[in-house]
């Protein structure tokens, strides 16, 4: 009987050096959408799944994240006494999301290193990964890692999330070298960290969400550091794919890569837009940016 998946972690150790100098002072997962950190739609994505515990792996200088998911005795004073309910009661619903743990990586020795950091966390237990700065809007009524739990119960065993991407993109992602299986998922049978496209054996890129076996911590353990002494999760995955199957997932939604300059502006104009109350003064601007000769209306 295959065990429930009720655990996740997202890494946010990272400098976050793309965004400089903003992430200087301030973690590059609490960037906001609009109006909420990128992490915290992280967060939603996997409480949303059946996520029940997150560990989040941070680094020294982001204690602001662990601020962000406590509870502000002070601020919801404020928010009470001048009658701000609304406001009041979205504040004190972030410090309820899930059981949050957190654990420190006092090196920044790659993602592979980050998510071994979680092993005591999950046990024997699988574990869900989904990075920090990086938010998939659904194309379905069941969010990304809702899809990837799907896929395991079918399965039985680790699972990737895969979008396919243009071929001027391969050489941003892990690319996934796959035969299709049953149920409509993907069988890996290797994959290729950042190949040019000449090299590339599809356009399947590896999504920022990944749902994994306990065995994922033995392969971690067993692959050796490299390029800056990092350990690449991609090659602990080349490793546990030699021990076992790991399939991978074609996801039903949108990746919004919130790490780059040029993917935080077009994200936020995008949700932006969505938003009823902002969508008609936005798009005036956008429309004089777009087209200077039209007259601005107050």
């Amino acid at each position: 009987m295959k065990t429930a998946v009720t655990k996740a972690v997202i890494p946010a150790a990272g400098f976050g050096t793309r965004m400089l100098p903003f992430t200087k002072a301030v973690p590059k997962e609490l960037i906001p959408l609009v109006d909420k950190p990128v992490l915290q739609y992280v967060v939603e994505e996997a409480v949303a799944s059946g996520i029940e515990d997150i560990l989040i792996v941070i680094s020294a200088g982001k204690e602001a994240i662990i601020r962000h998911f406590n509870p502000a005795p002070d601020l919801e004073s404020r928010l009470e006494e001048s009658g701000r309910h609304e406001m009041l009661a979205e504040i004190q619903s972030i410090s309820k999301l899930a059981r949050i743990h957190y654990v420190y990586q006092q090196k920044l020795r790659g993602l592979g290193d980050a998510v071994r950091l979680a092993e005591n966390f999950a046990g024997d237990d699988p574990v869900a990964i989904l990075l920090g700065d990086t938010v998939l809007d659904s194309a379905s009524d069941r969010p990304v890692t809702g899809q990837l739990i799907d896929a395991y119960a079918r399965c039985g065993t680790s699972v990737i999330a895969l979008d396919e991407v243009p071929p001027e993109k391969v050489s941003r992602y892990g690319i996934a070298d796959a035969e299709v299986a049953a149920d409509g998922l993907l069988k890996l049978r290797d994959l290729l960290e950042k190949p040019s496209p000449e090299r590339a054996p599809s356009r399947l890129a590896v999504t920022a969400r990944y749902l994994f076996t306990p065995g994922i911590f033995a392969a971690l353990r067993a692959v050796a550091p490299g390029l800056n002494g990092e350990v690449q999760l991609t090659d602990a995955v080349r490793l546990l794919l030699r021990r076992e199957p790991v399939f991978g997932c074609r996801i039903a939604g949108r990746r919004f890569d919130l790490g780059s300059k040029a993917g935080f502006i077009a994200a936020n104009v995008e949700f932006a837009m969505r938003r009823p109350e902002l969508q008609e003064a936005l798009g005036k601007q956008l429309k004089h940016l777009l087209f200077p000769e039209t007259k601005l209306k107050n």
